[in-house]
């Protein structure tokens, strides 16, 4: 189906129930091979989508609840587009997950109807931000390292994980673009405001150290996922460059154990669910 404007494929739903996430556009991964590469595990497979998708899926919430407590109006717009971005990319790496795991689950089961413990998103993802330079402290150093991420995933052996982060790289560059702008905005800008930035960023960095932790599943996907650990380097140059622009001081990364992605989560987690899983939860099997 193909229309001449986004209105018009938001408003002709007739193929899909929920069309409030919009239809008739066109497929990202339409002609990409689904089938799974020789001699992968669908388990770690789907391990390893389950990981990046919830990463996104749970940012992507947090960002969402600060449309109309940003700054100025364009902000909020570029906010609730960066959340957008991120649920995109969450829903094809779930339903990657979904095909994966061949237990036919689907998006909406694994967003919705998982516990807390099931998840499988770093920590940094679900944390709350006091202000909005905690939230872009935080985003700065999340995009930042997903962008490294997806720049060396779009050569991965499977070809539907390589197309998703593709389109991701396009994405997450101009997020990581306007978190930089900011941070650098804030920190250097009034003695308040820099001290605010500062401490954003003290905050957020016990938080990135598991970031770069290689899960025993990553491990095991040698040439499909990626080791967190080779894009340490241009992760720490990236950030030390925004820090300078920014007359902040430059920053070490605590190095902790991985905690989210073997599904040990903060309190933060379970209350971030209970509020985006409860209309699904209360309705079984609704469509919207």
């Amino acid at each position: 189906m193909a229309f001449d404007d986004a209105y018009g494929a938001l408003t002709d739903h007739a193929d899909d129930a929920r069309w409030a996430y919009g239809t008739g556009f066109t497929d990202p991964l339409a002609g990409v091979p689904a089938d799974l590469p020789d001699g992968v595990d669908r388990a770690d497979l789907a391990a390893y989508c389950l990981m990046l998708g919830d990463d996104a899926l749970i940012m992507s919430h947090r960002l969402q609840q600060w449309v109309t407590r940003a700054p100025e109006l364009e902000d909020e717009l570029a906010i609730a587009n960066i959340g957008l971005d991120l649920l995109g990319q969450a829903r094809l790496l779930l339903t990657r997950a979904g095909t994966a795991e061949g237990a036919g689950r689907d998006e909406d089961d694994l967003a919705y109807r998982r516990e807390a413990h099931e998840f499988r998103n770093v920590r940094l993802a679900e944390r709350d931000d006091a202000d909005f330079a905690q939230l872009m402290a935080r985003l700065l150093v999340f995009t930042t390292w997903r962008l490294a991420l997806f720049d060396r995933l779009s050569g991965s052996r499977d070809p539907m994980l390589a197309a998703i982060a593709a389109k991701g790289v396009k994405e997450l560059t101009y997020h990581r673009d306007y978190a930089a702008q900011w941070v650098v905005r804030i920190g250097d800008g009034t003695p308040l405001s820099h001290a605010r930035m500062a401490a954003a960023i003290s905050g957020v960095l016990p938080l990135a150290g598991e970031l770069f932790q290689a899960h025993e599943v990553e491990l095991r996907l040698a040439g499909v996922a990626v080791d967190p650990a080779v894009i340490r380097g241009e992760f720490d140059a990236v950030l030390a460059e925004v820090l300078t622009a920014a007359t902040l001081e430059p920053a070490e990364l605590p190095e902790v154990p991985a905690t989210g992605r073997d599904g040990e989560h903060t309190a933060a987690l379970t209350e971030i669910l209970a509020e985006m899983q409860e209309l699904a939860r209360a309705v079984p099997g609704g469509a919207w």
